[in-house]
C-alpha cells in the first residue's frame, strides 16, 4: 500500500539539501511518464519538461522524492486503486485514505516527505487531508499554474500543497506561487472575524469546529450559506462533463478499473442543459459566498461531514458521494479553502476543519490556520 508510484530523489542542484516533497502523478516531471495511476496510461511517454510548479519547487531548493499514488485518473473520493495499490491511511489503516490525492496525503501523514502536491477538482486535496490527519490547501482557482497538469482543460481544478504543519505548507505555497506573500500568511490573525457555517455533519465534528473557534478566541457569528446542496450537485455535473471530455476516450482501451469505467460512462450522459443549469448555480452560489465574506474574514465548517469509512465498507459498495458535500461547492465557486486537522472529543481520529476565504485572500486563510493550529496545540 505504497504512497508512491515511483520513488527517486530529484534535486535542483547536486548538493541541494532542501525540504522533501512528493508530486501527484497527474503533474508532469521531466523524464517520467504521467500515468494518473491508470493502467490505460501505463505506457505513456515520459514528460518532456517539468510542470511549472515542479520547476518552481526545484528552483527554490526543494527535493522531489517521487511521484505520489492517486485514485485512478483523479476521478474518485476513496483513494482505492487496485492497479497501483491503495495508499495507507496514517490515522487508521483500516480506513480509506481519501481521493483523489491519496498518495500525497498518505506520504505526508506517514512522514515520508515534508510536503506533497496534489490537485483539487471536487475536494481532492482537502478530502484526503481530512482523512489522513494532515493539512491541505486548495488555492483560489487560477492562482497557481496548471501548466503541465492533467487534465489540460478545467474550470475547477487547482494544484495545492499538503503538509503536517502550517509553516511548511506556507513554504510550499511560496515556492509554487510567485505572488504568494509569505509575510501576510504569517501575520497575527487573532482579530479575524469568523463565520461558522451551519451544515449537516456528525454532531461531534460540528461541536469540534465550534470549540476550535472558541479556543482561538475569534469573534464569530453563525452563517447560513444557502444553496450548498445545489452547488454540490452542479459541481458534480461540471466534473463529470470535464472528466469525460479529458479521459472518456480511455474507456475504449478496456484498461480502466471497473468502478471508474462505470462512472465515466455515467459521466458521458451529462447534457448541455445540465451544464447550463450548473453554470447558473455557479454564478448564484459564488455571489452568496462573496456576500457572506463581506461581513467576516473567513468561513469555517467541517471539511468532511463524517469520519472516513473503512476500506471494507467502500469495497462493499457503501456510497462515498456525500464525502464531498462540504468541499465540492467551493471548487464551483473558486474560493480558497484549507483543511486543518481537528481534534474531536472521544475520538482517536482527527477530523478536518475547513477554512474558506475571499478570492485571492489565500494568505488570510493561511494566517487564520496558523493561529488555529497554535490554539489547538495548547
Amino acid at each position: 500500500m505504497s504512497a508512491f508510484i515511483s520513488e527517486f530523489d530529484l534535486r535542483a542542484h547536486a548538493d541541494a539539501d532542501g525540504p522533501t516533497i512528493a508530486i501527484k502523478d497527474s503533474i508532469d516531471i521531466a523524464g517520467y511518464p504521467t500515468t494518473a495511476a491508470s493502467r490505460a496510461l501505463a505506457d505513456a511517454p515520459a514528460a518532456a519538461e517539468h510542470a511549472e510548479v515542479v520547476q518552481r519547487l526545484l528552483d527554490a531548493g526543494w527535493r522531489i522524492k517521487g511521484k505520489a499514488n492517486m485514485h485512478e485518473l483523479a476521478f474518485g473520493m476513496t483513494g482505492i486503486n487496485d492497479f497501483t495499490g491503495t495508499p495507507k491511511n496514517p490515522q487508521d489503516a483500516t480506513r480509506i485514505p481519501g481521493g483523489s490525492s491519496s498518495g500525497s496525503a498518505s506520504a505526508v501523514g506517514l512522514g515520508l516527505v515534508d510536503a506533497a502536491l496534489g490537485t483539487d477538482t471536487g475536494g481532492s486535496v482537502r478530502g484526503p487531508a481530512a482523512c489522513c490527519g494532515v493539512i491541505g490547501l486548495k488555492p483560489t482557482f487560477g492562482r497557481v499554474s496548471r501548466r503541465g497538469v492533467a487534465p489540460i482543460e478545467t474550470t475547477l481544478d487547482c494544484v495545492g500543497p499538503f503538509a503536517r504543519d502550517m509553516r511548511v505548507l506556507i513554504a510550499a505555497m511560496t515556492a509554487i506561487d510567485p505572488s504568494f506573500d509569505t509575510r501576510s500568511a504569517l501575520l497575527d490573525a487573532s482579530r479575524a472575524r469568523v463565520g461558522i457555517v451551519s451544515v449537516i455533519a456528525d454532531a461531534s465534528i460540528g461541536k469540534a469546529v465550534e470549540y476550535a473557534v472558541h479556543r482561538a478566541g475569534f469573534a464569530s457569528c453563525k452563517v447560513e450559506l444557502e444553496s450548498m446542496a445545489d452547488a454540490f450537485a452542479a459541481g458534480l455535473d461540471v466534473i463529470n462533463a470535464e472528466t469525460w471530455h479529458a479521459f472518456g476516450h480511455l474507456v475504449e482501451t478496456g484498461k480502466i478499473g471497473a468502478d471508474l469505467d462505470a462512472r465515466l460512462r455515467n459521466a458521458s450522459n451529462t447534457t448541455a442543459a445540465d451544464l447550463d443549469a450548473a453554470e447558473s448555480v455557479r454564478r448564484s452560489f459564488t455571489a452568496r459566498v462573496d456576500r457572506a465574506l463581506e461581513d467576516v474574514d473567513v468561513l469555517v465548517l467541517p471539511t468532511l461531514p463524517a469520519f472516513p469509512i473503512t476500506l471494507e465498507a467502500a469495497r462493499a459498495g457503501t456510497s462515498v458521494i456525500a464525502m464531498s458535500s462540504l468541499i465540492r461547492p467551493f471548487n464551483l465557486s473558486g474560493h480558497p479553502a484549507l483543511s486543518l486537522p481537528l481534534p474531536v472529543e472521544g475520538s482517536p481520529l482527527k477530523a478536518g476543519l475547513q477554512i474558506v476565504g475571499r478570492k485571492g485572500a489565500d494568505e488570510k486563510v493561511c494566517a487564520v490556520a496558523v493561529y488555529l493550529e497554535a490554539a489547538l496545540a495548547q
